[in-house]
């Protein structure tokens, strides 16, 4: 007789509705020009979701200079520098942005902020493509890059009374607060944004872990290395007192004799780590133990963006 096993499922997890568009612009896009699509950058950061759209015909690259100029482009849901359109123009490309449009209000307000010369103070993680694409929408010299909260007492700025902040969209809620505090300490002029950078799927999905944290013995994020709003589901669990997190991509990434003896295991995903992945972790679950699965619901998420007009234009 298999031992029985509690799984809280979160919800809100996996898909957000940035990570939904960007897919269905790279799908759509296959489906107007036909294969190959070229996107800069993984679209979202999951091997499985790249694999499949590469077997689709979408070639991956991570540089403009790699795409012919006869084939159509996408950038990621993450962003770009600014440059990267500007080339694609120069180069009379075919290219369609699938920038995340919470990230691109990031953009705007650092632009708004340099037009009425602030110099802008950027919360985020260094050689990230949003930080990079975020930081690449002003010149040089004009965003300062703040990672953890003992960086802002080495920071030099222009005019400590001109200043903004703005923040990647997928960090730690509350990590992001105790920067933001120590900021406007040091600079109590520091003007914010109107409203949090930290996207609504990010908060969401941490609020969820948070709920279920006193619940469980351990923790499963399923979702990539390379995802920084996965990265800091594991974190936020950690912090709210899971004696064990760990992200896994797939299935057989678990390490089963960690969790040995764990009578209750929470799972989540991150915002680019479909549902399907989910369902087989359950399932690897259900081969060892006898499962029940109660959801921990703490939001409904109904957002949704549409796809870029190009898209729905018919070709000519």
């Amino acid at each position: 007789m298999p031992e029985s096993l509690k799984i809280y499922l979160a919800a809100p997890r996996g898909f957000c509705a940035g990570v939904d568009r960007a897919i269905k612009i790279v799908e759509m896009a296959l489906e107007k020009w036909g294969a190959p699509v070229y996107v800069r950058h993984e679209i979202v950061h999951n091997r499985y979701v790249v694999d499949g759209l590469r077997a689709q015909g979408a070639v991956f690259v991570e540089e403009l200079d790699e795409c012919p100029p006869d084939r159509p482009v996408v950038f990621s849901a993450h962003g770009v520098p600014k440059a990267v359109p500007a080339e694609a123009e120069a180069r009379r490309m075919v290219y369609v942005d699938a920038t995340c449009p919470l990230v691109s209000k990031v953009h705007i307000e650092a632009e708004r902020h340099h037009a009425n010369g602030l110099q802008m103070v950027m919360i985020g993680h260094a050689g990230h493509p949003e930080t990079v694409g975020t930081m690449g929408q002003l010149p040089p010299g004009e965003v300062i890059l703040v990672e953890e909260v003992g960086d802002v007492g080495r920071i030099e700025v222009r005019d400590p009374a001109k200043l903004a902040f703005i923040t990647q969209t997928t960090l730690s809620v509350d990590d992001t607060a105790e920067i933001v505090e120590a900021l406007k300490a040091r600079f109590p002029g520091i003007v914010g944004p109107h409203k949090e950078d930290i996207c609504y799927a990010t908060t969401n999905r941490q609020e969820a872990v948070k709920a279920m944290a006193p619940m469980i013995d351990a923790l499963l994020v399923i979702g990539a290395p390379n995802s920084s709003n996965s990265r800091r589901l594991v974190e936020v669990g950690r912090s709210a007192g899971c004696a064990y997190a760990q992200l896994v991509q797939r299935a057989p990434e678990i390490d089963w004799r960690a969790i040995e003896g764990a009578r209750a295991i929470g799972i989540t995903a991150g915002a680019s780590a479909p549902e399907v992945l989910v369902e087989e972790v359950i399932d690897a679950f259900r081969d060892r133990y006898d499962v029940s699965v109660e959801l921990v619901e703490t939001a409904v998420e109904r957002v949704e963006f549409k796809v870029p007009r190009i898209l729905r234009e018919k070709v000519a």
